[in-house]
C-alpha cells in the first residue's frame, strides 16, 4: 500500500527538513517546496494527500497558494504562521485551510494534526474509494470487472482506457496533468509518449460524451491538463 504523500511548503530550510524527518519516521512520503509557485507546481505533479503550508513565502504567499489549491482540490491544508494575528486572517478570509498552527510548535503536535486531518479526509472519501462500483453522473464503473456503463448501457473499454477513467473518477474536479495520468496508469518505468494520454482521452470521450468535440465531463484545462467536471451522483 503506498504511503500518504505530504507536501511541505516552507522557505526556512531547517524547519522544512525537521518536519520531513519526523514525517518520514512516521512512514509518510514527503516533498518539499520552498516558495509558493514551486508549491503549486509540485502539488500538480505529485498530488499529495495533505499540505503543510507556511503563510510567509517568496514569489507567492501561502494564502494565495491555499486559494489556488482549494480551487482544484479538497485535500487537507494545515497552515503555519509565525504570528497569532494571522490566525484571524486565515479564519476571516475563509481561504479554505483545514487547520492552522502558530510557530514555534512541537513536531509531535504537527504529526498529531496531520494524522487527524488524514483520518477525517479518508472517512469522507472512503465510500467512493473502496466501493467496487464507482458512480459518476451517467457513468458506472465496476472496478473488479473492468466494466463501464453509460446511461445503464454497457460500453466496451480497454484496460488502459478504464484505468484512465477510474483515475479521473477518483479525483473529480481536480486538474490532472498528462504527466500525472501517464505515471499513474503506465507507471514511472514505462517508456512512452505523453501523446498516449491524449489519444486515450479522445477515445474515452467518444464513448462517454454526448458530443465528444464539446465535452461536458472530461474537460480540457488549457495549459495544464484535464479534469472530470461536475460531481458524483
Amino acid at each position: 500500500m503506498p504511503f500518504d504523500k505530504i507536501l511541505i511548503v516552507e522557505d526556512e530550510k531547517e524547519i522544512a527538513e525537521l518536519l520531513k524527518d519526523y514525517l518520514v519516521e512516521e512512514h509518510f512520503e514527503v516533498i518539499i517546496a520552498s516558495d509558493g509557485r514551486e508549491a503549486i507546481h509540485l502539488y500538480r505533479e505529485y498530488m499529495p494527500q495533505l499540505m503543510i503550508l507556511d503563510i510567509m513565502l517568496p514569489k507567492l504567499d501561502g494564502m494565495e497558494v491555499c486559494r489556488t489549491i482549494r480551487s482544484e482540490s479538497s485535500i487537507p491544508i494545515i497552515m503555519l504562521s509565525a504570528k497569532k494575528s494571522d490566525v484571524d486572517k486565515i479564519i476571516g478570509l475563509g481561504i479554505g485551510a483545514d487547520d492552522y498552527i502558530v510557530k514555534p510548535f512541537s513536531p509531535g503536535e504537527i504529526i498529531a494534526r496531520v494524522k487527524a486531518q488524514l483520518r477525517r479526509a479518508n472517512q469522507l472519501s472512503s465510500p467512493a474509494r473502496t466501493s467496487e462500483i464507482i458512480r459518476y453522473q451517467n457513468l458506472e464503473l465496476d472496478i473488479k470487472a473492468y466494466e463501464v456503463r453509460v446511461q445503464n448501457q454497457p460500453v466496451p473499454f480497454s484496460a488502459k482506457e478504464f484505468e484512465v477513467l477510474r483515475f479521473f473518477a477518483l479525483h473529480p474536479n481536480q486538474v490532472l496533468t498528462r504527466e500525472q495520468i501517464f505515471r499513474h496508469v503506465w507507471g514511472l518505468d514505462e517508456r512512452g509518449d505523453l501523446n498516449t494520454v491524449t489519444v486515450h482521452i479522445k477515445k474515452i470521450r467518444e464513448k462517454i460524451e454526448v458530443d465528444p468535440a464539446n465535452p461536458t465531463m472530461i474537460k480540457t484545462v488549457w495549459g495544464v491538463g484535464y479534469k472530470l467536471d461536475g460531481g458524483p451522483r
